[in-house]
């Protein structure tokens, strides 16, 4: 009975509380108005102020490139790359169980390309494609179609896949130059493929630099730029403000953002037609071993500044030999283009067919001479087997094989060993206390008879070099 008179007394209190104020405005009258102040309506209310139409096309900046319209006509030449590889799985409780394996599991990988011509021929990076058992190939309008493996070029790190039924009216790339007056550094650049998996990403930058050797391989001569690269964009384009191939996207530095780097666009020029043509490509070899002219060396070699590529080692029989190369020659042209850095002669000796007859401008004695050159094949080294090691250097601690063109391979060293320190596993012999040695067995024992400290000339790449080793 006390809660029901509770309610019964606050309720009405709440309602006014809310109600009251709008109860007693609503029943005051208004006051007369005043004789001298004329009723009027009221004032006009200046109207908001216009807002501009948007723009149909929005205009460009003095100086901005027109990214827009360059995507929309370069992007149907841009494919992403799709492979799968057969793996076995192992039957059971996948992926825990053991027993036996069973074919048919497939891992799938992307990466990205461009058409380079009506008939369905497409350029991407051959790591993309290395292992595939199967590829496919995503075009812009997301039609997917069949390609196979037309050829691989390892050393350059470039493929061209072949699709199976191209349709008819491909769009087809248009390819710029690369060169130093056609590809300047601070140039812009635009980079379309499938990062990630996301295809047709685009991304802008510039060129930040040329010429760079990231250790790829023995052509490593990389354009670098700060256009966005990742995982899948590896074989896509890289262009230039005129919707041209300048580049070839292919690594990443894992360690720094914003860097990434492309085959230019003049090398895979020299590698798609033989690709096209028979699979594989074939390039012309010196047959010698080299290493970069630092300033030391230069002023020592009477030169005015460093240039060039000091020859280490001629190969016996080698097309350099026979032309009469020799040791600490400085190697300055070939072909009629310069080498400004050791590390552009591979490249500019490759360029040409075995068999080709090149001219090698070289500075030996302070005196300029030319040489002509016929070219040997380059073949795959890494197929030849090195004979089997050598025993007969335990006091020195290292594994021994003959090395192809002469000299003794080091193929192990022990732990702890005088030759551990001194000397790596691929290491290639070729002197010993400043004599030859043409094979392993020669090398072993040439360091077994000598006393005392060997004074050794090895060959680590393309480098020569004097080690020693105490005993």
């Amino acid at each position: 009975m006390l809660k029901a008179r509770l309610v019964a007394i606050l309720v009405p209190a709440f309602v006014a509380g809310c109600a009251g104020p709008r109860v007693r405005e609503a029943q005051a009258a208004p006051p007369p108005p005043r004789p001298s102040q004329p009723v009027t309506s009221p004032a006009p209310v200046a109207p908001l102020p216009s807002v501009a139409a948007p723009f149909d096309k929005p205009p460009l900046l003095p100086g901005t490139p027109d990214v827009a319209t360059l995507v929309a006509k370069v992007k149907p030449v841009v494919v992403t790359v799709i492979t799968a590889e057969v793996a076995s799985a192992p039957r059971g409780r996948f992926p825990f169980g053991g027993g036996d394996r069973d074919e048919g599991f497939r891992r799938h990988g992307l990466g990205s390309g461009f058409i380079v011509d009506a008939k369905g021929h497409v350029v991407t990076n051959a790591h993309v494609v290395a292992d595939a058992d199967r590829v496919r190939v995503r075009l812009a309008d997301e039609r997917e179609l069949d390609a196979k493996v037309r050829g691989k070029d390892s050393r350059l790190d470039l493929a061209v896949l072949e699709l199976v039924n191209p349709p008819a009216n491909l769009p087809v790339a248009s390819l710029g130059a690369s060169g130093n007056e056609e590809l300047r550094v601070g140039e812009y650049v635009v980079a379309i493929g499938a990062p990630f998996g996301l295809g047709h990403t685009v991304t802008m930058g510039i060129v930040s630099a040329k010429g760079r050797a990231i250790g790829a391989g023995p052509y490593d001569d990389f354009i670098q730029t700060d256009a966005s690269i990742n995982p899948g964009n590896s074989g896509g384009p890289l262009f230039n403000l005129k919707g041209q191939v300048v580049g070839i996207n292919t690594a990443i530095n894992p360690n720094g953002r914003g860097i990434g780097f492309a085959i230019p666009v003049d090398s895979m020029k020299d590698v798609v037609p033989q690709l096209i043509a028979r699979g594989t490509v074939t390039r012309g070899r010196l047959g010698l071993a080299f290493q970069p002219v630092d300033a030391g060396l230069a002023k020592a070699l009477g030169m005015d500044h460093p240039k060039g590529a000091l020859v280490g080692e001629v190969e016996r029989g080698g097309a350099a030999e026979k032309a009469g190369i020799q040791s600490g020659d400085v190697i300055l042209a070939v072909g009629g283009v310069e080498v400004s850095h050791a590390q552009e002669l591979p490249r500019l000796v490759a360029r040409n067919s075995p068999g080709t007859k090149v001219t090698v401008r070289l500075v030996r004695g302070k005196l300029p001479r030319d040489v002509d050159v016929v070219l040997d094949e380059l073949r795959d080294e890494s197929a030849a087997k090195p004979a089997p090691p050598t025993p007969g250097t335990p006091k020195l601690g290292m594994e021994l094989g003959d090395a192809p063109g002469g000299g003794a391979l080091v193929q192990r060293t022990l732990p702890g060993s005088p030759a551990d320190e001194a000397l790596e596993k691929g290491d290639v012999i070729l002197e010993v206390n400043r004599r030859a040695v043409g094979s392993a067995a020669e090398a072993a024992r040439a360091m077994e008879a000598a006393g005392g400290t060997v004074l050794l000339k090895i060959r680590r790449g393309a480098a020569t070099r004097f080690v020693a080793i105490e005993r």
